[in-house]
């Protein structure tokens, strides 16, 4: 029967796993060009800053703005990943394994970031002969903020105050929490609770939708965001702390490209320079915004059409951006450091260590809050040792230049973290993976899923011939 043979074909043809969306060299193109237009807005955006830097400062709100929107999509993203990863798992001690290994990794990579940043900081000591004024004492104890939370006050933070406001707050560990409930009660529900997962799985199909609209903007915002930086602080402001600066930069450089990319190779047998290539556009974008969160939602979709699991990437990932903040590390030691040294109140090694651990903890209260790294910093040092947030103003100017390389290194540990701990799972697709950064898989920047998957990688199920079902099972 010519017709039933032709239609079975076309069933088989789009079951076939981890087929890549149909024409997509046309959406390569198109979204191609979209981030040459954030490179050339970039580009714009510190000429606007360096020549006119009071409307430089003016255009913040544009960066702010796309950054918002970008952020307004991260509670919905986490939720449908998490519920459709765990709900499609059959025990659920895998998923506990997965959160159990992830926190344990988080925590041993934040104390190697902590003393590579001790070490270069001893060698370099780069606040040596600076001199505060009251004016720069005065801004160092205006970034003291209230917003981060002793470490009792902060697990407490992750409980929502209904069910709703999880998503209305922006609280990335409070979704975290709604959606491991809600993906375990689903997993406890079998069968009855597939069709809620069905309408998720809609649901996130809209989502990454919309969000693949948002990035149309990128260049909008990139543009605003780099002006209000260069406007702001100029050129002038950065030459008393370029030491720092070039310290800092090198000791995230060395920490990515040695400490990651050594584990990445040992581990799972990746090149780190491939995996950014892959990741290349939200690097692009990060360096644009300054934010590592603007990329957190592509990040998803990007693991997972990687061929890490959903239920990997789902707990890594937004677990990750909370407790695995490398660059904040290596940021907040050397800028400690440097503070000591300006003050004229070099820290001995006893002193530098019990400071550097109670910042550690310091930053897990801070999470999510705007400015985190400056603001942890200062609240850091406010609680443990209070005479040294007078220096604190010296490196306000150049924070904001600073934050890049913070968000590029906390974005690039969390990827490769995903990998490494979707790897130790056996949760890793490992000839998909060789696939997608082969370039023989391209990823659908249109819809930033791949078009016909479900949470368990098959395809959407819709109405079968009998004969049709058999197929589609096999």
């Amino acid at each position: 029967m010519p017709t039933k043979t032709s239609r079975r074909a076309a069933v088989a043809a789009s079951t076939t796993p981890h087929t890549a969306p149909a024409a997509p060299a046309g959406k390569r193109d198109r979204t191609h060009y979209l981030y040459i237009a954030v490179i050339a807005a970039v580009a714009l955006g510190i000429a606007v800053g360096l020549i006119w830097p009071d409307l430089g400062v003016e255009l913040k709100p544009l960066g702010t703005g796309f950054v918002n929107l970008i952020k307004m999509m991260i509670s919905p993203i986490i939720f449908c990943t998490i519920v459709l990863g765990i709900g499609s798992v059959r025990k659920a001690a895998k998923v506990g394994a997965v959160g159990g290994i992830a926190l344990g990794y988080f925590l041993v990579m934040s104390l190697v970031a902590l003393s590579i940043g001790l070490v270069v900081g001893n060698i370099l000591h780069p606040g040596d002969g600076l001199h505060l004024t009251e004016a720069i004492k005065a801004t160092g104890h205006d970034q003291v903020s209230d917003e981060a939370l002793p470490p009792v006050d902060f697990v407490l933070s992750i409980i929502p105050k209904t069910f709703l406001s999880a998503f209305t707050e922006g609280q990335v560990l409070q979704t975290l929490l709604v959606a491991l409930l809600a993906g375990f009660a689903l997993q406890a529900m079998g069968n009855v609770g597939q069709p809620v997962l069905r309408g998720i799985e809609h649901i996130q199909r809209l989502v990454f939708r919309i969000l693949a609209m948002v990035m149309w903007a990128a260049p909008i915002g990139a543009f605003g965001a780099i002006a209000a930086v260069v406007g702001s602080a100029g050129l002038d402001a950065l030459k008393s702390l370029a030491v720092l600066m070039l310290g800092f930069y090198v000791t995230c450089f060395l920490f990515v490209f040695i400490v990651l990319g050594v584990l990445l190779r040992v581990v799972a047998g990746l090149n780190i320079l491939t995996l950014f290539k892959y990741l290349a556009r939200e690097f692009l974008l990060i360096l644009s915004t300054s934010s590592s969160e603007s990329a957190l939602p592509r990040l998803i979709a990007k693991m997972e059409h990687l061929g890490v699991s959903k239920p990997v990437v789902g707990i890594t990932v937004p677990t990750g951006y909370s407790f695995n903040l490398d660059g904040t590390m290596i940021y907040m030691t050397m800028a400690s450091l440097y503070i000591a040294d300006a003050l004229g109140t070099p820290m001995s090694i006893g002193e530098q260590i019990p400071l550097l651990l109670f910042l550690l903890l310091a930053s897990k209260g801070a999470a999510g809050v705007s400015g985190a790294g400056l603001a942890t910093l200062a609240g850091g040092l406010q609680s443990h040792k209070p005479a040294l947030v007078d220096g604190v103003g010296l490196i306000v100017g150049i924070d904001r230049f600073m934050s890049e390389a913070r968000a590029l290194t906390n974005f690039a540990g969390n990827a490769v973290a995903t990998v490494l701990v979707g790897t130790w799972t056996k949760e890793i697709d490992k000839s998909r993976v060789q696939q997608v950064l082969a370039g023989e898989l391209p990823f659908d920047e249109k819809t930033l899923l791949d078009e016909g998957e479900t949470a368990t990688g098959g395809e959407v199920p819709e109405p079968r011939e009998e004969g049709e079902k058999e197929l589609a099972k096999a």
